[in-house]
């Protein structure tokens, strides 16, 4: 298996979950012995689940497009110290 990061070697690595759902649980995942990234399957379900949540607005025009923004310049004088 290679890494999908930067196509390393990756070796199987056995990894305590200790925010388990059942207390301590050993789970078996892959490290990668180049950069040192991670992958079990919960990771994986995370990534699934991130990819299917989009971050787009649900319209074509921006969220902001109704505020309203005043445009008015005013003129700021610092003082020399």
């Amino acid at each position: 298996m290679t890494c999908s990061r930067c196509s390393g070697f990756m070796v199987e690595e056995h990894l305590l979950d200790f925010d388990g759902t059942y207390g301590q649980m050993w789970a078996t995942g892959w490290r990668c012995m180049n950069c040192g990234r991670i992958h079990d399957s919960v990771i994986e379900q995370n990534q699934l689940i991130g990819r299917t949540q989009g971050l787009a607005f649900p319209s074509s025009e921006p969220d902001y497009q109704d505020d309203e923004v005043p445009l008015r310049a005013e003129p700021v004088m610092r003082h020399a110290a």
